[in-house]
């Protein structure tokens, strides 16, 4: 089953109880070419677009559930983040106002339910402290929620471009479409792709840090963070990108440049040594390197000097392997 496929089976039984949806039928002529696989999906998922806004209209027009808070179950990275202050207005306005619109959930064993969209007005009521909530049971398979999830959040102007990474990823697990085939059905640019899927190239440690506030870092800034990543600075990046998640007045642009500055040279002065009055040479120590440099009168010396301190050297590495 394709990718148009498998929105349209997804969405054509929202709002019905599992027993009423009808039998999905089976398309033998699916195209098989990746252009026309592409164009296939790019015409069923506007179809399926038009289809979600009709069945949000019939949704809305009928009666929900009313289901117990306790029996619902929320799936670990499904959430939409909100910041705290979206959160607090959204539970501010629950808490005076009834619920517009009944979250979607699908059946689980035991008389549970799986929160397929509404989490955080799932959040927010139990906050409020409300012991249930109206509900619509979508029947759908499991394979297909982060498909459907995917293509709801996206148009969503909260959603921040690391929550869209994600889903960018998740689709494409679900779908086996490459990059250029997701920024094709996605109407997106695929330099916009691009700059979002960057957000892979990111050390782990940075990853975990950005989750608990993602909308502190964009997809340009992660573009630039990424390659410094990749070019030896990971180290670098995670401390910026944790500097950028507990510092609100610390800016995308000063975490690029923390990561890019070069670490500091220490250095020291020379040391002159001296025969009597006389300057030999002097001894300097800079980035790891030794140098010797002597004055004109004894620079006929330095092949000899050398010599002695590669012995030094070599004698002293002696030793200490023998203690």
């Amino acid at each position: 089953m394709g990718i148009g496929d498998r929105l349209l089976a997804k969405t054509a039984n929202i709002g019905s109880r599992p027993s009423e949806s009808a039998p999905q039928k089976t398309n033998d002529s699916e195209p098989r070419t990746s252009p026309g696989r592409l164009m296939d999906a790019q015409n069923r998922i506007n179809s399926a677009h038009a289809r979600i806004k009709e069945l949000e209209t019939q949704l809305a027009e009928k009666a929900a559930l009313e289901v117990s808070l306790d029996s619902l179950v929320e799936v670990n990275g499904r959430r939409r983040k909100l910041t705290q202050e979206q959160f607090q207005e959204l539970k501010n306005n629950l808490a005076q106002h009834s619920l517009a619109t009944p979250i979607l959930v699908r059946t689980l064993p035991d008389d549970r339910f799986e929160i397929v969209a509404g989490h955080n007005r799932v959040a927010a009521y139990r906050e409020l402290g409300r012991k249930s909530i109206r509900a619509n049971i979508a029947s759908i398979e499991e394979g297909e929620i982060e498909f459907a999830a995917f293509f709801s959040n996206l148009l969503s102007p909260s959603l921040t471009d690391f929550e869209k990474y994600w889903n960018f990823k998740r689709l494409q697990e679900i779908s086996g479409l490459s990059r250029a085939e997701i920024s094709e059905s996605a109407g997106l640019s695929k330099s916009h792709v691009t700059r979002i899927f960057s957000f892979d190239a990111l050390p782990d440690a940075a990853k975990t840090a950005l989750a608990e506030k993602p909308e502190r870092l964009g997809s340009n800034a992660a573009q630039k963070l990424a390659a410094l990543a990749e070019s030896g600075k990971a180290e670098k990046v995670v401390e910026a990108i944790r500097r950028l998640v507990d510092d609100e007045s610390f800016t995308q642009d000063r975490a690029v440049a923390l990561a890019t500055e070069k670490p500091r040279v220490i250095t020291t002065a020379p040391t002159v040594i001296k025969r009597g009055k006389r300057k030999v040479c002097e001894v300097s120590a800079r980035s790891g390197v030794v140098g010797v440099r002597f004055f004109e009168k004894d620079a006929s010396e330095a092949e000899l000097w050398a010599q002695r301190i590669t012995d030094f050297i070599n004698q002293s590495l002696a030793d200490a392997a023998d203690d």
